[in-house]
């Protein structure tokens, strides 16, 4: 954005990295791509005269041939695949816990269609040695697996509007989950185009959804299995602008066979710089949950609560965070020193 005598003068420079560089090739290219970016400003100014242009040409078979002509043709046809393995050990004596996952996707993203592949599987491991109060230790294990396979697809339908879906399965012991099929579709509008989602993004969604549970215990409404449909309302709204950032979000759901059992949920994330050095930021999210048909009918042992073996009924979670940050002093320290990081 042009500032004083180049006020009316805008531009955009557009430039891509490989996945894989590493944190100085991106801001080497970042860099190099500013300088560009800033020539055409210069040229308007008296510093012209003083400014250096360099070109460095590598020559190549068939080099008489302009490569700015020939497209660009991607061998993966723009498909991404990540696979991760984690691990987590933590102990003392009178406490263990370990963890392990894994994760595998397969993603491709194009500005008419984005599609993707999702596997994820974690198993959780919590040992506890309690004093039994009669001289004795009692161990407690607690164990919790989850597994996640998914497919989503999304169509664009113009500037405005797309269409998508996604499908499922998922395990989960911490929430009694034996087995879920999940297969969900639905609209998507953006107030703004899409091409102006680096600056403002704003959209409405409207999704159906239907799933087939089998649960580990008999539910609270006397269910060991059930089908449920279920539709959802979803808006977006985010500005990213010179003075800072602002996004907040909303969703609705509920069930068609009893419409009080629903959940609603709120997200904000604001990071505004007020002036100068003194910035603003705050996270929040709340959700009035009243759908939680999964929750075994027994209930929870102390036990199970203390060590979280189980999800447990809550008609509400809420999470935030916030704070104010003012930097002063030099505006010319950008050194970086990184001696005992």
């Amino acid at each position: 954005l042009g500032q004083n005598s180049v006020k009316s003068r805008h531009d955009t420079t557009h430039f891509t990295t490989d996945p894989n560089a590493t944190e100085f090739e991106r801001r080497d290219m970042l860099i190099q791509y500013m300088k560009l970016g800033l020539a055409p400003y210069v040229a308007k100014t008296t510093a012209a005269k003083d400014a250096v242009i360099n070109f460095k040409r590598i020559e190549t078979e068939g080099d008489e041939k302009d490569s700015t002509d020939q497209p660009t043709k991607d061998p993966w046809n723009y498909w991404v695949f990540n696979v991760g393995i984690n691990g987590n050990l933590s102990a003392d004596e009178v406490y263990k816990n370990s963890s392990v996952s894994l994760n595998l996707s397969a993603n491709r993203v194009t500005d008419e269609l984005k599609t993707g592949f999702e596997v994820y599987a974690g198993k959780n491991t919590t040992v506890f040695k309690l004093d039994n109060g009669n001289g004795g230790i009692d161990k407690i294990t607690n164990k919790n697996d989850n597994y996640n396979l998914s497919h989503f697809l999304v169509k664009s339908l113009g500037q405005h509007w797309s269409y998508g879906y996604e499908a499922g399965f998922s395990r989960s012991t911490f929430s009694n989950n034996k087995g879920m099929i999940f297969f969900r579709t639905g609209v998507e509008y953006a107030v703004f185009p899409y091409k102006e989602v680096n600056t403002k993004f704003f959209t409405v969604s409207y999704t159906v959804d239907a799933r087939r549970n089998a649960y580990f215990d008999t539910t609270l409404y006397e269910k060991t299995k059930e089908t449920l449909f279920g539709h959802a309302l979803e808006t977006s709204l985010s500005f990213n602008q010179k003075w800072g950032t602002v996004s907040v979000g909303a969703e609705y759901h509920n069930y068609f066979h009893d419409w009080k059992l629903l959940n609603l949920s709120f997200n904000t994330e604001v990071n505004i710089r007020i002036t100068g050095g003194l910035s603003f930021n705050l996270y929040t999210y709340a959700e009035l949950t009243r759908d939680q048909l999964f929750l075994p009918k027994g209930g929870a042992t102390p036990q199970e609560v203390l060590t979280r073996r189980r999800q447990l009924a809550s008609g509400y979670n809420f999470y935030t965070y916030f704070g104010i940050n003012y930097r002063f002093g030099s505006k010319l320290n950008n050194f970086v020193n990184p001696r005992f990081d």
